[in-house]
């Protein structure tokens, strides 16, 4: 399943649920799909993901490694687009919403 990260100010980021649900857990969200962040809660969830994400370090998920773990894409830079919208959201005073599809 594909969950879709969207906002006004930014354009829409898609991924897969698993890496998804992993975000906003550590947002300190549910996993409800679809759901919202309002733009009065964005500071605290962004500064819960960046704080989740320093405490993960930069290696990979167990779940998201790929076989051949020389590629595997750290959590971090999985991360980044979504740091991007609500980074964008937070300037423009706009909400994020999250759905399923692309």
């Amino acid at each position: 399943m594909l969950i879709t990260f969207s906002s006004p100010a930014y354009a829409n980021i898609t991924m897969f649920s698993d890496v998804a649900f992993h975000m906003l857990r550590l947002m300190g969200r549910n996993q409800n799909v679809p759901g919202a962040l309002l733009a009065e809660d964005i500071p605290q969830a962004l500064q819960q993901l960046q704080a989740g994400l320093k405490t993960a370090g930069q290696s990979p998920e167990p779940s998201f490694v790929e076989e051949n773990e020389e590629d595997a894409v750290s959590l971090s830079n999985r991360a980044l687009p979504l740091i991007g919208l609500l980074k964008a959201s937070l300037a423009d005073e706009a909400s994020v919403m999250w759905h399923e599809g692309s």
